[in-house]
Parts: C-alpha cells; sequence; structure tokens
C-alpha cells in the first residue's frame, strides 16, 4: 500500500467514524478468512460495516472524531465495526463474540462516550433503533384504536335503539 491509498483509506476510515453511532473494536486473532466474512456479512446485514486496517492508520483515522478517546485499544490484530444504528454493530459483534470464542471485544465507543467490554454487551442488550421505532407506533397506534372503538360505541348503540323504535313503530 502507497502512500496515497494510505492516505485515502485514512480519510475514508475518518469520515466512517465521524458518521458511526458506535464503534467496536476486538481482536481478532485465530479467525479464519471465511469466519471474518461470516462476521463482515453479519455486520453488513444489520446496516454497519466491519474494517480491518493497521492500528496506525486507524489511530490516525480517529483524530478529530468524537471517538478519539478509544486509540489506545487499537494494539495487535484489531477488527472495526461500526454502525449509524448506535445499537446493530455492537448487538452482532456480542452474538458473533458469543459464538466464536475467537472474536474478542476490547471496547468501542458510544459518541464521546467510552466503553469497556461490558458496556458493549450493555449496549447490545438493548433494542435496536428499528425495533424501538416500532414499539412507538404500536403504543401509539393502540390507544388511537382504543378510541375508535369508544368513539364508535355510542354510535352503535344508537343505531341499535332507532332499529328497534323503527321495527316497534312498523309492528304497531
Amino acid at each position: 500500500m502507497d502512500r496515497a491509498e494510505k492516505r485515502e483509506l485514512v480519510g475514508t476510515l475518518n469520515t466512517a467514524f465521524k458518521d458511526a453511532g458506535v464503534i467496536v473494536v476486538a481482536h481478532y486473532q485465530g479467525l479464519t478468512v471465511a469466519e471474518l466474512q461470516a462476521f463482515r456479512a453479519r455486520v453488513r446485514e444489520a446496516g454497519g460495516k466491519v474494517k480491518v486496517a493497521k492500528n496506525r492508520l486507524a489511530k490516525l483515522a480517529l483524530q478529530g472524531t468524537d471517538a478519539a478517546h478509544i486509540a489506545d485499544l487499537f494494539k495487535g490484530p484489531t477488527v472495526v465495526a461500526y454502525s449509524a444504528d448506535p445499537v446493530a454493530a455492537s448487538k452482532v459483534a456480542v452474538e458473533y463474540a458469543r459464538t466464536n470464542d475467537k472474536l474478542v471485544i476490547l471496547g468501542g465507543a458510544l459518541g464521546k462516550t467510552n466503553m469497556d467490554p461490558d458496556g458493549v454487551k450493555a449496549l447490545a442488550s438493548l433494542p435496536s433503533l428499528d425495533e424501538l421505532r416500532a414499539k412507538l407506533v404500536g403504543m401509539i397506534q393502540t390507544p388511537a384504536t382504543r378510541i375508535a372503538g369508544v368513539v364508535q360505541a355510542p354510535a352503535a348503540q344508537l343505531a341499535r335503539v332507532f332499529g328497534a323504535y323503527a321495527k316497534k313503530d312498523e309492528a304497531a
């Protein structure tokens, strides 16, 4: 990799780190290429990205971002998972680390907040942004349905009463 490619990689990573809602750093020593590709695919499905870069270049890319404080995590063979959704990358990383002990989570950043491995696991236990939106829509929709039912009930009862009087008048 020549200097121009390194500069381009640092610029791309810097932009990605600025836009990321969460950044998770992990050791991947011992993972096969197929296992790393499976991890990348899972993170991509969740809306995130995975990057393996030299630690020196990753530290340079972190400069000027909110996550600059996690530069000390970049020691040894590290992989970075990041996503705009604050929960997606951490959730996939924790699930994958649970099934494959070769992926060891070192920590991460949630904006300006530094997270240790337990913090990443706690973040992964939260519902994702899409799940929260679905719950919110459900909570908003339920009272509206109940209100419509309550409003319609008196009208339906009045219609039945008028119908009964009409039948009574016809019979008489």
